[in-house]
């Protein structure tokens, strides 16, 4: 299990439904979908990751709020297809 710390902040003295929420590195939320699935979603309500559990939610929305942050390196990612379509239609 991942360890969730909680702090108040400005924001949540300003917003107190942000406080309703345990904030992971007071940046995101993760919570379950009826489905089974879980969600991860920013302070400003923006969608950030699906997975199948809740600690691979976090480690991912981490990993992918660290490539938005830095810019994504040519190793960890890559374009599979740029979807255009060559030849005469």
């Amino acid at each position: 299990m991942v360890e969730t710390k909680t702090q108040v902040t400005e924001t949540q003295k300003e917003h107190p439904e942000i406080s309703e929420y345990t904030w992971i590195d007071d940046v995101f939320r993760v919570y379950k979908t009826k489905y089974g699935l879980w969600h991860s979603a920013a302070k400003d309500g923006e969608e950030l990751v699906t997975a199948l559990s809740e600690e691979l939610c976090i480690r991912m929305t981490r990993f992918y709020l660290k490539g938005r942050q830095e810019g994504w390196s040519e190793q960890e990612s890559r374009v599979m297809n740029d979807g255009k379509v060559g030849g005469k239609l």
